[in-house]
């Protein structure tokens, strides 16, 4: 299949995660400082016959029925916005882990929404893939130009993408499902408001322990409420936290997967090799953070 019909599906890391309060439609206002993996899912693309999904890889019984797959809602919200688009056959290799805060669903949706764009010439900012991004689900949006940036709202309102100092980390899932919703109504507001991040500040970084010590100032405001439905996430932390030369361990979006950051790649496998020995059942992968696969 030519190169330009596959899309790699990297996975999404919340760096940071902060949550303002409560709109009146339920849903909560977020700030995230959002980075994206070396490791991810990856989705092809053959055009021509009916819209199709057949889903592969070591995580495929995890994924659901295959009707309610993103990769399918994201081609059908394109396709209500520009009829002319077009169908054909997915087939997604699907590798992390399913409900973990890594956004895999929607790095899936986002990366069918660049193969339908490459088959059918649309610009890589066309307006339609945004809108078609944000029916399909607040976290699309940001996976669907996979670069770092700072996400605001519910997920709708994002910063332009920037560089950051490059991080080595490991990524620890222990195999729990948990549900968004479920995680953010046991989310208690805090005594004193957050403060937002300073996009300035951010952006201007330029060298890595400026990059460490700002996210040791922030945290995962639902790892708290996660940690309540799925207590195994706290030993997960435990474990990154006991690996030499951890410099930081949290949990990553509002699922079950945690991150540590390291003070070199070769630290990183090291940590990973051994959180793996130790734990053989759990999912552990060595990534750089900050950039895409593709």
């Amino acid at each position: 299949m030519p190169a330009s019909l596959v899309e790699d599906a990297p996975a999404k890391v919340n760096l940071t995660l902060r949550v303002f309060g409560r709109r009146a439609d339920g849903y909560h206002e977020i700030e995230s400082l959002v980075a994206f993996a070396s490791v991810g899912d990856r989705l092809r693309f053959a055009p021509g016959g009916a819209l199709t999904l057949n889903v592969g890889g070591p995580s495929a019984g995890e994924a659901g029925a295959t009707a309610d797959n993103l990769v399918l809602r994201a081609a059908r919200a394109l396709a209500d916005r520009l009829p002319t688009v077009g169908a054909g056959t997915f087939d997604l290799e699907k590798r992390l882990p399913v409900a973990a805060g890594l956004g895999g669903g929607s790095a899936d949706a986002a990366a069918a929404l660049r193969l339908l764009a490459r088959a059918n010439k649309l610009a890589p900012d066309d307006p339609l893939l945004y809108a078609a991004a944000r029916a399909t689900g607040a976290d699309v949006p940001v996976c669907l130009d996979p670069r770092t940036r700072l996400m605001r709202g519910i997920g709708e309102i994002l910063s332009s993408p920037f560089k950051l100092p490059p991080l080595q980390g490991v990524l620890v899932n222990p195999g729990v499902a948990l549900s968004t919703k479920a995680v953010f109504a046991r989310w208690k507001p805090p005594a004193a408001p957050v403060v937002p991040a300073d996009l300035t500040v951010l952006t201007a970084m330029s060298k890595r322990d400026q990059l460490v010590r700002f996210l040791l100032s922030q945290k995962n405001d639902l790892e708290t409420p996660a940690i309540a439905l799925a207590p195994t996430i706290a030993d997960v932390l435990l474990a990154l936290q006991s690996q030499p030369q951890c410099e930081l361990a949290r949990m990553s979006g509002s699922g079950s997967t945690c991150f540590a950051i390291f003070a070199s790649a070769a630290d990183a496998i090291r940590a990973a090799e051994a959180v793996h020995a130790a734990r053989p059942e759990w999912w552990v992968r060595a990534t750089a953070l900050g950039g895409a696969t593709r």
